[in-house]
């Protein structure tokens, strides 16, 4: 082989591995660049979980078949619900109630007179309640019995703030639930049933004999039950809506009970007349006991139309 030969194919060999050079570098580069990529992409999604977590907002508070419902009311909000002066009761006396019955009930009276064997638990009279947390009805009617309740004793546990169904009318009308609500008494013992949630689904089941009371007493010609409905001893019941949840639109839990205690607005009208109804169906079941809250005239006044 001549020089010239050798020389040429020296330089091919140099010039194909200098290629194989090149290919390899470009491959680790290729390679580089992918592992990169891979790590950038973790990394960014790994980012916006973190502020995703970070700005998510926490749900309002809602129904839940395992724990307790709603939120814990602040205590000075408690206070004005449970501690309505006696006097104030006095000047609203039935409040809006009647109108509201004579244009939205036919003018059926707030209170039903029934009869029965006497509903009672402990030895004392009590006052059975069912409803449902989506129910707009009920949610007007529970700031009217706990009015009502703390004239006769205490709810030992706390009360806590709810809104109705967003979806059902009167929308998110504000309220408390009593879904695991305990109550004490020396004069009746209160049972309340939040039948179904936030969602219509079960909450609380009725039991047998609350179920047949429900069924005796609430059963309308379509045959069917509904919500609220209370007894109070199988003396008297309140079984349809008996003042307007609309005066509630809008407020916050706090603006309604500050409003109890002015007898003029549309609220402590609402309310605190059914509240006073409430208090007249109690006093009927327990004889009127205790005197001090039964034998008020505007109570008395209420009574005797049942």
């Amino acid at each position: 082989m001549s020089k010239a030969q050798r020389i040429r194919n020296e330089s091919a060999r140099a010039k194909i591995a200098a290629q194989q050079a090149a290919a390899r570098k470009a491959e680790i580069r290729r390679r580089i660049m992918i592992v990169g990529g891979s790590v950038v992409v973790v990394v960014a999604v790994v980012i916006a979980l973190v502020v995703y977590a970070a700005n998510k907002k926490s749900p309002p508070p809602a129904a839940s078949n395992n724990g307790v419902s709603g939120a814990v009311l602040p205590a000075s909000v408690v206070s004005d619900i449970t501690s309505v002066p006696a006097s104030t009761l006095a000047k609203v006396g039935g409040g809006s109630v009647g109108s509201w019955m004579s244009n939205n009930e036919g003018g059926a009276p707030p209170l039903t007179a029934v009869s029965d064997t006497p509903l009672k638990s402990g030895g004392k009279p009590e006052m059975l309640y069912i409803g449902a947390e989506y129910c707009p009805y009920c949610a007007a009617m529970r700031w009217a019995m706990a009015v009502a309740l703390s004239r006769f004793g205490h709810f030992t546990t706390q009360l806590r703030g709810f809104h109705s169904s967003p979806t059902d009318v009167y929308p998110n009308t504000p309220t408390l639930t009593f879904y695991k609500a305990k109550y004490s008494s020396n004069y009746l013992v209160f049972t309340p049933v939040e039948n179904e949630n936030i969602d219509q689904d079960p909450l609380q089941p009725t039991t047998a004999q609350q179920q047949a009371l429900w069924e005796k007493f609430d059963t309308t010609s379509d045959n069917e039950t509904g919500y609220p409905f209370i007894d109070f001893g199988n003396t008297s019941v309140i079984k349809v809506p008996i003042y307007d949840p609309g005066v509630l639109a809008g407020k916050s839990w706090a603006q309604v009970a500050a409003a109890l205690h002015d007898p003029s607005s549309a609220i402590a009208r609402g309310a605190l007349g059914a509240a006073n109804y409430v208090t007249a169906g109690i006093c009927k079941m327990t004889g009127n006991k205790p005197g001090s809250v039964c034998n008020a005239s505007s109570i008395t006044k209420l009574e005797a139309g049942i």
